[in-house]
């Protein structure tokens, strides 16, 4: 039998924070991959939101990070390497935007979706594992 830690307003926000992470990048994702094909769609505020998504990443991160060291929360090995290639995901993304530039709308719509599909696994992996 396993003992459930109680859960901390630190573990609620990152409960709750990180379906912000899987919906905002998800939404950003999707808005650059559309514009690749429509220029029109590009913009600052493409720019913008894609920063913003990317930067609730290493929010989550971040809260996680409190969670271990603070809480002593012990944390699935899977669950952490999802958290941290995220944070490298949003890196790569970010290193290879000048070599990319014809391209750039692709890079960051992929990596949107991907990170979207690292929250999902992560939280799926601690719902269910």
């Amino acid at each position: 039998m396993s003992v459930v830690a109680p859960v901390s307003a630190v573990g609620g926000v990152h409960d709750w924070f990180s379906w912000v992470v899987i919906l905002s990048n998800a939404l950003v994702g999707l808005w650059a991959l559309v514009a690749h094909r429509r220029p029109r769609l590009r913009g600052r505020a493409l720019w913008a939101s894609t920063a913003a998504a990317h930067a609730t990443v290493f929010v989550q991160a971040g809260l996680g990070s409190w969670l271990i060291a603070r809480e002593g929360r012990e944390v699935p090995d899977l669950h952490a390497l999802y958290g941290f290639s995220a944070l490298v995901a949003v890196g790569i993304a970010y290193s290879y935007r000048q070599q990319l530039r014809d391209h750039v709308c692709l890079l960051y719509g992929c990596t949107g979706l991907f990170l979207m599909g690292l929250g999902i696994r992560a939280v799926f992996l601690d719902s269910f594992g």
